[in-house]
């Protein structure tokens, strides 16, 4: 089976550290994407990306309470936006980099198309629903959990681009959760999906030899329910197995000489 790495969020409650990722990430890894899921922990330049990138088939960047720390691309901390995760940052920055560089498939989730943007040289709205003329993306708190991940927003997706082709539609419904946003788009991005307010919701890097495409809502939940989530998900395992195959034949070869 193949592997792909999942990026981890540093937790902190008290003196206790962890890295963990929601089980969400990891079952919809095993069950839409066919692949077994391994956890990688948020510990930035200790860990050498490539290290990683060759232990694995794939990359999947998932979402986070925490939020890019602004100075990667030019600001300062907006006001009460405190929740950082340096770590997390430094690695998935060089993991992005890496990925498109070697081939290996990438696919980032929410916070994870947001590290590729900046990682490739883009910025964020720190508080997109200050942002005249966008609607406010954040999880609504005062309902029913259940109720309030539900799809109901409404984007376009770029015809003749990878996502409408994987779904044989140009318009779709999801949950996309996020209190930030792509601003100015990375030179590398091209645009595969906008909210009916503008806003950015899916991109794929145009210069990779392989799947590396990021959505900013979850493709993890209803993973093999949702049409969309189902179909990039495949995709994105379609690619890591190419993958695997790949680095599997390399290491033959190796061992045959």
């Amino acid at each position: 089976m193949p592997i792909v790495g999942i990026s981890c969020n540093l937790k902190v409650d008290g003196r206790f550290r962890h890295h963990a990722t929601g089980e969400g990430n990891t079952v919809a890894i095993l069950d839409a994407a066919g692949a077994l899921p391994l956890l990688i922990p948020a510990l930035g330049d200790r860990l050498d990306p490539d290290a990683v990138l060759d232990a694995v088939d794939g990359i999947m960047l998932t979402g986070g309470v925490s939020n890019i720390e602004p100075h990667h691309y030019g600001q300062e901390p907006a006001p009460g936006e405190d929740v950082r995760d340096p770590g997390r940052d430094a690695l998935s920055f060089a993991l992005v980099r890496a990925a498109i560089r070697r081939g290996v498939p990438l696919l980032g989730v929410c916070r994870g198309i947001q590290e590729m943007n900046v990682a490739l040289g883009g910025t964020l709205h720190q508080r997109l629903h200050e942002v005249p003329g966008r609607r406010d993306h954040r999880r609504n708190r005062e309902i029913e959990f259940e109720e309030s991940i539900a799809p109901r927003d409404r984007l376009r997706l770029t015809p003749g681009g990878p996502l409408a082709t994987w779904l044989g539609e140009d318009e779709a419904v999801v949950n996309s959760l996020h209190g930030q946003g792509i601003d100015r788009l990375a030179p590398r991005l091209v645009v595969e999906a906008l909210a009916d307010d503008g806003t950015v919701e899916a991109v794929r890097a145009r210069d990779a030899s392989t799947f590396a495409v990021g959505v900013q809502w979850h493709v993890e939940i209803a993973a093999l329910e949702h049409p969309l989530n189902r179909a990039i998900l495949k995709a994105f395992g379609d690619a890591v197995r190419r993958r695997a195959l790949h680095r599997r034949g390399a290491v033959l070869d190796e061992a045959a000489d």
